[in-house]
Order: C-alpha cells, then structure tokens, then sequence
C-alpha cells in the first residue's frame, strides 16, 4: 500500500488545438530522462486520450531528473503550456 501511495507523475498540459502527432513527438523527445520514463498510453489511441495522457513516472526521479525533463518539455513551448506533478494521493480529488 506504501509503494502505491509513493507514486509520482509529471502530466504534460498541451495547449488547445495540439495535435496527437505534437504529442507524441514531446513524449518521444523527453523519454529518455534517466528515471521519469513515459507512462503507456491507451492500446486505442484517439487525438483526446493522446494529448491529455502523456504523463512520466518520476517515483523514482531525483530532483536533477525532474529540472531535466521539465527543461526538455520547455523546448516544446507554445505547445506544452506547462505541467502537473501529481501523485496516488491526488487521486479522487
């Protein structure tokens, strides 16, 4: 219960009108951030569930891994407006 509890995501806010394609290049592009790997997405993908589901586990991220992948995802202004770090606690609220 302790481990799930412990769990930490960064969610990527998109800016309206941005495409799946955008997406998935941003998700692709910051990957490779030593642990914050991207979380899988829907086995059926549509422009919502894409754009409003790219998220990074960053349970195990130290605070240089999270500036690192949130430095990657500025590259990608004005299509990422930001992000939201959120854990298992957020969860129902």
């Amino acid at each position: 219960m302790d481990a799930a509890l412990a769990q930490q995501w960064m969610v990527v806010n998109f800016s309206q009108g941005t495409s799946a394609v955008t997406a998935m290049h941003v998700r692709a592009a910051c990957s490779r951030i030593q642990n914050a790997p991207p979380l899988a997405l829907p086995a059926k993908r549509t422009t919502v569930n894409v754009v409003y589901g790219i998220r990074f586990d960053t349970t195990k991220a130290s605070a240089a891994n999270v500036a690192e992948l949130q430095s990657c995802l500025d590259k990608f202004a004005p299509a990422v407006q930001g992000v939201t770090l959120q854990d298992a606690g957020d969860q129902g609220t």
